[in-house]
């Protein structure tokens, strides 16, 4: 395997420089994403996804999008294109850590249990893992994603786990989303309420797995 491209390893940096401390980090701000989502249109949703796949592929949270889209485009659509964002996202930095940047993530991940575990797991069953690990909405989900790229695991395993398994949590925070532009427009602040709990819930699931394993 090669060793990674230094103009590579530099844009990845640069990208992230540029999205925290240029104006460009108004992509996590909720309310200048909706009010300009908003205006345009049928090309909000190009838009999107795009800016989904770009965080995911530099390792930046797609949360804020994913309320933003429910704000912009409703329960169903803003799930679905959240999935999709995501999923292409999750699957764009896959392939940096198994092709462009294998070596580099080998070297900064090769002493981690967490990636030992990976491994082992994704022998003995890849499908179930991946789905149990993109089902709970507090999984690190960019650190994930590269964790993956360097397991054995084949794309359309990773590729379909992902999209199944992120779907639970990605429709919670975008009824936030929903909720939340109805309660700051004075209409209806239960059921954002409602919304967090659930989220809330949800979030918990796996430690009262744990819990009840123990």
């Amino acid at each position: 395997m090669t060793k990674p491209k230094t103009w590579l390893v530099v844009a990845l940096f640069s990208g992230l420089i540029v999205c925290l401390f240029s104006p460009l980090r108004v992509i996590f701000d909720v309310n200048f994403l909706t009010q300009n989502l908003c205006s345009l249109g049928i090309w909000a949703i190009c838009l999107f996804i795009c800016a989904y796949i770009l965080l995911s592929a530099i390792a930046l949270p797609g949360t804020v999008l994913t309320i933003a889209g429910g704000a912009v485009f409703g329960l169903f659509w803003g799930t679905l294109w959240s999935v999709i964002g995501a999923t292409l996202g999750a699957i764009a930095a896959f392939l940096l850590a198994r092709y462009l940047l294998h070596d580099w993530y080998c070297r900064k991940f090769k002493h981690s249990r967490t990636l030992q575990r990976f491994h082992r797991a994704v022998r003995r069953s890849p499908l179930k893992f991946v789905l149990t690990v993109r089902f709970a909405p507090i999984s690190p989900f960019n650190l994930v994603n590269f964790l993956f790229g360097l397991t054995p695991i084949d794309l359309k395993t990773y590729s379909l786990g992902t999209f199944l398994g992120i779907i639970p949590g990605t429709i919670l925070y975008t009824w936030l989303g929903v909720t939340g532009r109805q309660a700051l427009n004075g209409s209806d602040r239960l059921s954002f309420f409602i919304a967090l709990s659930f989220l809330a819930l949800f979030s918990l699931l796996p430690f009262i797995k744990q819990q009840k394993s123990a």
